[in-house]
């Protein structure tokens, strides 16, 4: 089978194809005949080097694949031929990838593969990062980062849907346009306005509740300075390369909090607080109510190409690799 190897830390010039013998299932777990391949932002921090606790060279990125059931291990009650999305850690980069059973979903006929490969990791965080640990209550003010990214576009949608008044950052207007749409109540082109100053006038000057934070660096700091007193932040990435910093006297004296999500290791930690989302976020889909936005597309040996486009901000909702 063909797979993406991570060579080395470092560029997207790091990814390779090559050839590898087809994995088989082991006790409890199920091969994936791979349609779909999710691409996340932590996919490219591993790659760099700059992931905590990610792999080392040489490996095969990829956190999330759709496809069918081809084989079954042992204890596993499932049938081949199932459309199913997986939550698979590593390794979906490749035509065919081995997962745990208790981390495939089933995927409805009238959802495509490239959308079920957007739902596990954006649509799992996003509730997670919003009401688990955001507590965000009807009526708050939320502020989203990267509204026209994989989990903005997620992100912005519940907490639509939840009754909130929703902020939304990107860098182009066709971006912002996107996440209008998806219920953003004030689009925010970083490039041209400073979110803070926009946040301060349509709030006359209070600020906003919760602030979902995937980029850290200069805007977890400005985020800051945008939030209520008795606001809270949920830091869940880095994308700037940077880690948010803050001190905190200041968090003391202005009753602000700040709360770390990271998904992998909240799966490990306490599966079900993450899992039991899923029905709930699988009915709102089943019903129209949700939207998995697909942006870009590549072929599975065009994942370099899929890596630069996200790193060179040139993408919207999730990209995905075709094997």
């Amino acid at each position: 089978m063909k797979r993406v190897e991570v060579t080395e830390f470092g560029s997207s010039d790091a990814l390779e194809v090559t050839d590898a013998e087809t994995p088989e299932p082991g006790p409890g777990e199920v091969r994936i005949a791979v349609e779909a391949a999710g691409v996340n932002f932590a996919d490219i921090m591993q790659r760099r080097g700059h992931y905590v606790g990610g792999p080392e060279p040489t490996y095969v990125p990829g956190m999330e694949a759709a496809g069918t059931i081809d084989a079954v291990g042992e204890g596993v009650e499932r049938e081949e031929g199932e459309r199913v999305v997986a939550m698979t850690g590593r390794n979906a980069y490749a035509e065919y990838v081995v997962a745990d059973a208790q981390s495939v979903f089933e995927v409805p006929e009238e959802m495509s593969f490239d959308e079920a490969a957007g739902f596990p990791v954006q649509f799992m965080t996003a509730h997670a990062v919003l009401h688990e640990w955001g507590e965000l209550e009807e009526g708050e003010r939320v502020l989203v980062h990267a509204a026209a990214g994989g989990v903005g576009t997620a992100a912005v949608q519940l907490a639509s849907a939840a009754g909130a008044e929703v902020f939304g950052t990107a860098s182009t207007d066709e971006k912002l346009a996107l996440a209008e749409r998806l219920g953003c109540d004030h689009p925010i082109n970083y490039e041209e306005e400073d979110f803070r100053e926009v946040v301060e006038d349509e709030t006359d000057g209070e600020g906003v509740d919760l602030v979902l934070d995937g980029v850290g660096g200069e805007t977890f700091a400005r985020s800051l300075d945008a939030l209520s007193h008795f606001g809270r932040i949920v830091a869940y990435g880095a994308a700037s390369g940077e880690p948010g910093r803050v001190e905190t006297t200041r968090l003391l004296f202005e009753n602000k909090s700040v709360e770390g999500f990271h998904l992998g290791n909240a799966l490990q930690r306490d599966p079900q607080r993450i899992l039991r989302s899923v029905p709930e976020l699988q009915g709102l889909l089943a019903a129209g109510e949700l939207e998995i936005v697909v942006g870009e597309r590549f072929p599975l040996e065009d994942a370099a190409e899929a890596h630069e486009a996200i790193e060179n901000r040139e993408t919207t909702g999730k990209v995905v690799l075709n094997p």
